[in-house]
């Protein structure tokens, strides 16, 4: 299948990868010159722009960073001149991106208008799930438009849900996030308490994986070092998911709280929290560095 990458980062970059290597042939593009070399290394064709990816492809996926990128992308910088004005009719185009679910939802309607199917599927399984090709995709869309995708989804990720209508796959992803930072900052206190208390952070991990707090954050992604080896937080909080991504995705369910008038008064503390960590210099760092806010100082 001829498919357009757009977005070639920590997560869109594997995904591009995992495709190519199932034998699709994927035209790529980035703004980032790095990112389009690392994609080129792995066979990933990489085209000149945006515009020239999706020349006849049968199914173009985006994977970026947030609402105005996505938006600016499809329907260009004042709502005109975007890309879906170079994408054949008939093409199905797939945001993997986490954004508002208004902005999937204007920019479905837009594409619906130029006679291309759309879906919003972002995804869950950070950057190793990404490169496993394991993957959650939470799906908005038409069931049509769900299974003409999921030949092409199955290549990327292990898990597809179809949570509802368009937007639908952000609003389950936002909610999913919001969990994920609330339980990242409990593992963090958590985990700095026992150490405080001279706890081995392993066993203490380990006692507290197989009880009654168990998550994912303390069984797959702990953010204190030396726990897991291949996690961030071993590696110097670098890679993974980044704070400032983590702010945004908590950003966005507070903005969604809002107009719902849902209370979700961790999630509201979770963001709070996220800020004063971004602002303390830690914006680039994977999320689980949040642990530096609440580890007692030697």
């Amino acid at each position: 299948m001829q498919i357009a990458f757009i977005g070639l980062g920590h997560m869109g970059g594997p995904m591009a990868i995992n495709l190519h290597k199932a034998g699709h042939n994927v035209q790529a593009f980035d703004l980032v010159p790095a990112a389009c070399e690392t994609a080129k290394a792995a066979g990933v064709q990489i085209a000149a722009s945006s515009e020239a990816a999706v020349k006849g492809a049968e199914v173009v996926i985006s994977m970026l960073p947030a609402s105005h990128h996505v938006e600016g992308l499809y329907l260009g910088h004042g709502g005109s001149g975007g890309l879906l004005a170079h994408i054949a009719q008939g093409t199905l185009v797939i945001d993997s991106s986490t954004i508002a679910a208004a902005t999937s939802q204007k920019v479905a309607k837009a594409a619906q208008a130029a006679g291309l199917a759309f879906i919003d599927a972002p995804v869950s399984g950070g950057v190793g799930g990404a490169v496993a090709g394991t993957l959650t995709f939470m799906v908005g869309g038409s069931n049509a438009d769900l299974e003409r995708a999921r030949p092409v989804l199955e290549k990327m990720g292990a898990n597809i849900f179809h949570a509802g209508a368009i937007g639908a796959g952000q609003t389950a992803k936002i909610c999913n996030n919001m969990l994920l930072g609330i339980l990242m900052i409990g593992t963090s206190e958590a985990m700095s308490l026992g150490v405080a208390n001279g706890l081995d952070p392993k066993v203490l991990a380990e006692i507290m994986r197989r009880s009654s707090g168990g998550n994912w954050a303390l069984e797959k992604y702990n953010p204190y070092p030396g726990v897991h080896e291949n996690a961030p937080a071993s590696k110097g909080y670098a890679g993974g998911f980044g704070t400032d991504l983590m702010l945004k995705d908590l950003g966005l369910s507070q903005e969604n709280a809002t107009a719902t008038r849902a209370s979700t008064p961790l999630g509201g503390l979770a963001r709070a929290l996220y800020a004063a960590h971004s602002l303390a210099g830690h914006g680039g760092e994977d999320f689980s560095s949040i642990i530096k806010m609440v580890q007692k100082k030697s």
